[in-house]
Formats: structure tokens, C-alpha cells, sequence
């Protein structure tokens, strides 16, 4: 029977006022029945929604086969009611689909936390298989931005990152991603999604505005002369790097001109700390800080606190201490910190930001979904996305949001980049959707979801492109609960080894069960090492035929402390039950260290 707001609250209410008349011994049992069921707030936003930000007025419920309400409408429906009574609503069973599903009504007039709740409930129960929202189709079609269809990273089955599809789980909303770059020039494509950020350079000669830090974080150009910017150097136009970028991420969409942006719900906070001839370290430590929701002094309380941090910048040399404390604290206050690889063509163990821990370290691949010709590689990159490669044509780069000024601001246009500072973005754009999707998840559940739901690169790739190429919609429904996969099993050894300096090779052993077939193409293997110098050292992966995947190789120019990190594997060929073992050694005089734990996720 279906009820009307006013009586279902009066029902509510009645039973309310029942429960507390009834016996100590009934009420014990009721008490027991309510507090079995999780509260309806863990339950994913998009399991509760029949479109983005619509409550769902109907559920599907697939029961398992053995389970009586599989088989039977008055089971079913009795099941209905009971869930409802539970959850204090009125849940009616409508009707059996034609693959034997149950469909229950809500009523309209159900806040998520409600639907919530009701799903909860079903999902509390083992005869249940599946609870998912009747979700609102809609025709599909192409956003109507003008230069839409050049966006081939987006939207192209080959190597694009299937960002369309994921759209119509999420937008990114509610989520704000700092973009900590040369600032923000306006652009009419951008401005409705631009929050506010700060100017983090202190340094005038590079701030190229006239003074130093402040709270406007406009981009004044950051071209520069012959030999300005070292003996030999020739001139630079202004790049307008941070609007490319900030476009890619969050480019206001549907709106009849220019592009799509990836998470076009978001905000772009913009953070400037590149100008004339780069940027300090120091600057970049205190933007991490502050973009984050960390305290710098002198610097004002941000009220934009970014959840997803992009990084398209970089520097030769090991992760600095200094640097990497800023990353933690920023990931330790729950912000996803993405991070390009580097142009060099060369292993990224060897450049930082990218070889730094808690971070995303992304490659850039072409328009043939190999790796581009520049990107860096290498065991640190943890996932690939599209960067473009304009020698093979212009038209494969990266089309976003540009400025026309040589130097100064001019008048706003589009161009296509390539870079890994490219691709960076991509996988910011996808954190965004992924943090908005299921706001309850962590940095380090965001890449693992992302890395979990990543394609096999459809091109080639020496020297490791992490764990693939992104693939937005599936990582999207991964954690919206609706497919792909947001984490697998793990086993794990927390057996300290000691590593004696310049020494003979440890081993560590995980015996694996319970599994089916072969290992997957994206194994997780996480480790956790106490090093002076990680650059002695040199891991690798040992799968139970004896077969050895290298996970780091030693660098005498990798100075940092300690390995603690996540390595993807293909070790498909491997068969997954046995004894897997992580070898490691370090090959160099003065530094020791100790094994402190390691895992396998299947």
C-alpha cells in the first residue's frame, strides 16, 4: 500500500511511541535488529541517486537463488515492508523484473540519507545479491562545447580516457582541485569554475608582478629573454602553462563554446608558485601546505580547501626531504596529491616530484595509446594518461584553454600542448570525480581505485607506465558501486627484516591462497623500507616459479629516505596461489636499513 508523506510520518511516529511500550525483553530484540545494520551514511552517493544529486524513488533488489523472496512475490513484498519498518519508511514491493529481480518503490519525497538507509538495510541482508538505485537514463549525446570533438583524450576508444561515460555518474561536484602552476589568466571557458587561490612567489625577479606573495594569484606572463634564464638559454614566450592545465581539469562544459573540462562540476583553485624561470622549492612547499588546508605564516586561512592537488612541474635530483614532508601532510589532511612524471625520457627515479611517495606519478602516452616519446618512466610512475605527441601532428596534443599573448595577457584562445604536464591533469580531473562519486575515500583508496580500473596500454611502453592507462568511467563505477573494482584481496608480511649495508640480498615470503587462476596484469605490490639513502637499494619481486620482476633498480642520484610506496606489476603470466617473495638488497657502503612490511593486492 503506498501512503502519503503526512500518514507515513504519523506512522513513523506511532511506532516511535509503540517501541517504547513495548516489553524490556521485545524492545532488547528491536534494539538488537536496528543496531545490526550499518548507518545508512556509509552507503556511496551514487547507490542512493537516480541521477547526480536526484534521490532514487525505486530500488532494484536481486536476491540471492536459494532465497525465498527470489522465487516469490508475497516473500518479496513482506521483505519490502520489513526493510522499511526498519528503516522507518514505507517500502513497497511493485512489481518482478524479467530477470528476476525485485523492484520496491520509495516515494518521492525521500532524501538520500533515507534511500540510504533502505539500501543499508537490504545490503545487511545475506539472502540479498545486489541493491542498486532505478537510475534515470537520458539520451545520450556529445557535450555541446564547440571544439568537443578534438578533445580525442577524452572521449576516442583507442587511447582516449572514457571520461563521457563516467559522466553520468559524476561531474566532479563539490570537490576543489588546486592547481599549483604559473596562476590563472581569465578565460570566459574557465572563470565560472574558478575559486579563489593565492600567489606563493616571494622571490620579485621571478614573480614578474612587481611584488611578492598576495592573494591574487593572476598570471602576468612568464616569458623571458635570451640568457635570462641561464647562459645559452634562448627567448620564451609566455606559456599560460596553469590555464592549460586548469582547462583540462575543470573547463566549464555545455556551455556552446571551447572544450569540456574532465570534472567541469569542480572548482580550480589556482596557486601560483612558476614564473619567470620556474620556482623555488620553498614556494612550492608552503602552496602544498596551504592548498591543502595546512597553516603558513603570513599567509591567510585558505576557504577553498582542495581535496585534489596538480602538480605539472619539476626539477632533477631525489625527493627532497623538505618536499616530501609537505606531501604528507598534505595526503595526512586528505588531499590527493597528482604529480606529472617528466619530459625527459628518462627513468622518473631520477626527478621530483614525480619519484616522491604519496603521490600519483603519471605518464603521458599518445594518440596510439603508447607511451609518448618524451614522457619519463620507470617503477615510481603509477599510471598513464593521455599527453599527446604534437611531432606526429598537431592536432595530437592536448586542446585546452590558452592565452594569445606572447608575453602580457591578450586576448583568450585554445592551443594544443603535450607533457606530461598534460596528462598530470587527466588523472587530477578523474581524482575530482572519483573524490565526488564517494567523498569518504582516501588518497590512497583514490589511487588504488584508479590504478585497479586502469587498461592495458593499447601501444608500447619501456621501462613501466604504471599500472595503465586510466579509464575514467570504470574507476568511476567502481566506487560508486555500480562495477570495475576499488580494491582486491590482500595478504601482507609485517616480519621486520634488517638490510645490512652493502650486503647480501634479504628475502620476505607471502604465501598466497585461495585464489583462482593467474595473478592480474595490475598487481599491487606495497612496501614499506626505513633507508638513509634508498638509492643503495635495489627490490625486486619474486613470483612463486622464480621468476623476478624488478621493482626498483639502484640510482646513485636518488639521496631520499626510505621506500614507501606502491609498485604496479603485470604478472599475469604468474599463477597467483604460491609463495611470492619481495628480495632486496642494498648495494652500496655507509647506509643500512630495515624491511619494516610489504603486501600483495590482488
Amino acid at each position: 500500500m503506498r501512503t502519503s508523506p503526512a500518514l507515513r510520518r504519523k506512522l513513523i511516529s506511532v511506532a516511535a511511541v509503540s517501541a517504547a511500550l513495548l516489553t524490556a525483553a521485545s524492545t532488547a530484540s528491536a534494539v538488537a535488529v536496528q543496531d545490526s545494520v550499518s548507518p545508512g551514511s556509509a552507503v556511496p552517493a551514487a547507490q542512493t541517486e537516480a541521477a547526480p544529486g536526484t534521490p532514487a524513488e525505486r530500488l532494484i533488489v536481486g536476491y540471492k537463488s536459494g532465497a525465498t523472496e527470489a522465487r516469490s512475490n508475497p516473500a518479496a513484498e513482506a521483505d519490502a515492508a520489513a526493510k522499511g519498518k526498519q528503516a522507518g519508511e514505507d517500502v513497497d514491493f511493485q512489481r518482478r523484473l524479467g530477470t528476476g529481480a525485485a523492484l520496491v518503490d520509495l516515494g518521492d519525497d525521500l532524501s538520500k540519507a533515507d534511500v540510504a538507509d533502505v539500501v543499508a538495510r537490504y545490503q545487511a541482508d545475506p539472502q540479498v545479491a545486489y541493491v542498486v538505485p532505478d537510475r534515470l537514463n537520458k539520451p545520450k549525446a556529445d557535450p555541446n562545447d564547440t571544439e568537443y570533438a578534438k578533445q580525442w583524450d577524452l572521449f576516442e576508444s583507442t587511447a582516449g580516457m572514457n571520461v563521457p561515460a563516467a559522466w553520468d555518474q559524476t561531474t566532479g561536484t563539490g570537490v576543489t582541485v588546486a592547481v599549483i602552476d604559473t596562476g590563472y589568466v581569465t578565460h570566459s571557458d574557465l572563470a565560472a569554475n574558478i575559486v579563489g587561490g593565492y600567489d606563493f612567489i616571494a622571490d620579485t625577479a621571478v614573480s614578474v608582478d612587481g611584488d611578492g606573495r598576495d592573494s591574487n594569484p593572476a598570471d602576468p606572463g612568464d616569458g623571458y629573454n635570451a640568457n635570462e634564464c641561464g647562459s645559452g638559454v634562448p627567448a620564451g614566450s609566455s606559456s599560460w602553462h596553469g590555464t592549460h592545465v586548469a582547462g583540462t581539469i575543470a573547463a566549464v562544459t555545455n556551455n556552446g563554446k571551447g572544450i569540456a573540462g574532465i570534472a567541469y562540476g569542480a572548482k580550480i583553485s589556482p596557486v601560483r608558485v612558476l614564473g619567470k624561470c620556474g620556482g623555488y622549492d620553498s614556494d612550492i612547499i608552503d602552496a602544498i601546505t596551504w592548498s591543502s588546508g595546512g597553516t603558513v605564516s603570513g599567509v591567510p586561512a585558505n576557504g577553498n580547501v582542495a581535496k585534489v592537488i596538480n602538480m605539472s612541474l619539476g626539477g632533477d635530483g631525489a625527493c627532497s626531504s623538505a618536499t616530501q614532508s609537505a606531501i604528507n601532510g598534505a595526503v595526512g589532511r586528505g588531499t590527493t596529491v597528482v604529480v606529472a612524471s617528466g619530459n625527459d625520457n628518462e627513468n622518473v627515479a631520477n626527478h621530483s616530484p614525480g619519484n616522491c611517495n604519496n603521490v600519483i606519478s603519471v605518464a603521458a602516452t599518445n594518440r596510439a595509446g603508447a607511451k609518448a616519446s618524451y614522457s619519463n618512466f620507470g617503477s615510481l610512475v603509477d599510471i598513464s594518461a593521455p599527453g599527446g605527441q604534437t611531432s606526429t601532428g598537431t592536432a595530437n596534443g592536448i586542446l585546452s584553454t590558452l592565452n594569445s599573448g606572447s608575453r602580457t595577457p591578450s586576448t583568450e584562445s585554445y592551443a594544443y600542448y603535450q607533457g606530461t604536464s598534460m596528462a598530470a591533469p587527466h588523472i587530477a580531473g578523474l581524482a575530482a570525480l572519483v573524490k565526488s562519486a564517494n567523498s569518504a575515500l582516501t588518497p590512497a583508496q583514490i589511487e588504488t581505485a584508479i590504478k585497479n580500473n586502469a587498461r592495458a596500454l593499447p601501444g608500447a611502453c619501456s621501462g613501466g607506465c604504471g599500472a595503465g592507462l586510466a579509464d575514467a568511467a570504470r574507476t568511476v563505477a567502481a566506487v560508486s558501486g555500480s562495477g570495475g573494482s576499488t580494491a582486491g584481496t590482500t595478504f601482507s608480511s609485517t616480519t621486520t627484516a634488517a638490510i645490512p649495508d652493502n650486503g647480501s640480498a634479504i628475502e620476505s615470503s607471502i604465501a598466497v591462497s585461495g585464489r583462482t587462476g593467474n595473478a592480474p596484469s595490475a598487481l599491487q605490490v606495497g612496501v614499506d623500507i626505513t633507508h638513509t639513502y634508498r638509492g643503495d637499494l635495489v627490490i625486486d619481486l619474486i613470483a612463486p616459479d622464480g621468476t623476478a620482476y624488478r621493482l626498483k633498480a639502484a640510482s646513485s642520484s636518488d639521496s631520499a629516505d626510505n621506500v614507501n610506496t606502491t609498485y604496479t606489476v603485470n604478472a599475469s603470466s604468474e599463477t597467483a596461489n604460491g609463495t611470492w617473495k619481495l628480495r632486496v638488497q642494498d648495494t652500496s657502503a655507509q647506509d643500512a636499513g630495515r624491511l619494516n612490511s610489504w603486501k600483495l593486492t590482488f
